[in-house]
């Protein structure tokens, strides 16, 4: 089976997206957390939320799930089961993260593993802050990977709040880190380079917990949250937004496709979120917020996206933390652009589910792109007109979305194998494209 993308005329209508990814993420394993019953709406329902609604059944909580609507009944941290099994977090470095950090915190044993690709991510990140923080963890892969091995603590023994300075911004540490924190005897300060998404800062403050959040003169950003050892996390009643990153494929689509009009309606706009808005803006994009509003701590909006000349443009930090996940689709809107368009400081993008800027350098140029990998980012010289061909993607649902938009403006159909994988973030991604008038489709090759 092979994803076709073929040339397609213009992009009109509106959309309701999937529920963010990030935040889902958050909210099945925070509701567990709590004590009582939470619900939420607008759950993304796709493979990496699995995951963690699978881990959630090993460490005994129970949950029902009718279609996007979630109901968690939460045991609170001490409340946590011994898994009878390792739990598997299928391709979701987030699922693996943000488990470690709890079951470190309540003190569960637990081996976490994964998917082979999950098992070739970093986890020294999370592996050595939280050996400090007195978790007994140790990863027993090669190269400080998965699977992740957490042993009991001793009677009495707790964890230990520390300051820790990240080299690197990253919201699945802090998370993670967060959640150990939770069970900590004194508080723990986290400071961070740059800004990461801060959804487990205003879902903990939502629920409850002591948490402050100071953005420094220097770009920094220190975290301070206080212990939460005898007192119960609250539960939630909330709707999840719209995923802006699954929006992004959306944006592209209608930006690079003559005559389009599309309205998403229903977006996050977290600005820790928002540069992939930024930067399409700073292109040319004619992307109108409209209907601004808070939902559950989360400003959430309607994007209308109309079809425009794009221009190249520089792109670093901090603005590549904030659309550290959208840089594949952003590479497909500077293959369409005028001019150059250069991205520096984007070296975590060679640790994601595959090395992004090696995958987007190799599988662009099979469509006809000019473009330059360098250590850090990449270089692409846009204007040309892409042709069709043959591409992969690599285990990567981001990629795989990517590639399929690159494919509607194209000279000729561009054939994408392993697309499949769309289904861990954005299961109806084809379903929801064709209905704007795009010619995308699963195809049986002979």
């Amino acid at each position: 089976m092979k994803m076709h993308a073929t040339p397609s005329g213009p992009l009109t209508g509106t959309v309701n997206l999937p529920g963010d990814k990030s935040i889902s993420h958050r909210a099945i394993l925070f509701a567990a957390l709590a004590e009582g019953t939470s619900h939420v709406d607008n759950l993304l329902v796709a493979g990496v939320t699995e995951s963690m609604l699978a881990a959630l059944k090993a460490l005994g909580v129970g949950w029902e799930l009718e279609r996007e609507k979630l109901t968690v009944h939460g045991r609170g941290m001490n409340g946590l089961k011994v898994p009878e099994e390792p739990i598997h977090c299928g391709n979701s470095a987030t699922t693996m993260r943000l488990l470690a950090g709890t079951c470190a915190a309540a003190g569960v044993p637990v081996v976490l593993d994964g998917s082979e690709s999950l098992r070739s991510r970093p986890m020294s990140r999370i592996v050595d802050p939280l050996w400090e923080m007195g978790a007994p963890i140790k990863a027993m892969g090669k190269g400080c990977t998965a699977p992740l091995q957490l042993a009991a603590r001793l009677k009495g023994q707790a964890l230990r709040g520390m300051e820790y300075h990240a080299p690197v911004a990253s919201a699945q540490v802090k998370s993670c880190l967060m959640l150990a924190g939770l069970a900590a005897e004194n508080p723990l300060e986290y400071t961070e380079p740059s800004p990461s998404r801060d959804h487990t800062e205003r879902m903990f403050s939502q629920m409850g917990a002591g948490v402050q959040r100071e953005e420094w003169d220097d770009g920094s950003v220190q975290v301070v949250l206080e212990p939460q050892r005898g007192r119960a996390m609250h539960p939630m009643d909330m709707a999840v937004p719209g995923d802006i990153s699954s929006a992004a494929f959306l944006m592209v689509a209608a930006l690079i496709t003559p005559g389009s009009d599309v309205l998403l309606r229903g977006v996050g706009l977290n600005p820790t979120r928002t540069g992939i808005l930024e930067a399409l803006r700073e292109m040319g994009a004619q992307i109108e917020v409209q209907h601004l509003r808070q939902v559950h701590g989360e400003p959430v909006g309607d994007l209308r996206v109309r079809h425009s000349p794009l221009q190249g443009v520089f792109v670093g930090n901090p603005m590549v933390v904030r659309m550290i996940d959208e840089m594949p689709v952003f590479g497909v809107a500077a293959a369409y652009a005028e001019g150059e368009t250069r991205v520096d400081d984007a070296g975590e993008l060679r640790v994601k589910e595959t090395d992004r800027i090696s995958a987007l350098s190799e599988e662009l140029r099979e469509l006809g792109v000019k473009i330059e990998e360098r250590e850090e980012g990449f270089t692409i010289q846009g204007g040309t007109p892409l042709k069709g061909g043959r591409v992969k993607a690599r285990g990567d649902h981001r990629m795989a979305m990517a590639l399929a938009v690159a494919g509607l403006g194209a000279e000729g159909s561009v054939k994408i194998e392993g697309a499949e994988v769309v289904a861990e973030s954005f299961p109806a991604f084809t379903q929801t494209l064709n209905a704007l008038g795009g010619e995308v489709a699963f195809r049986e090759e002979l």
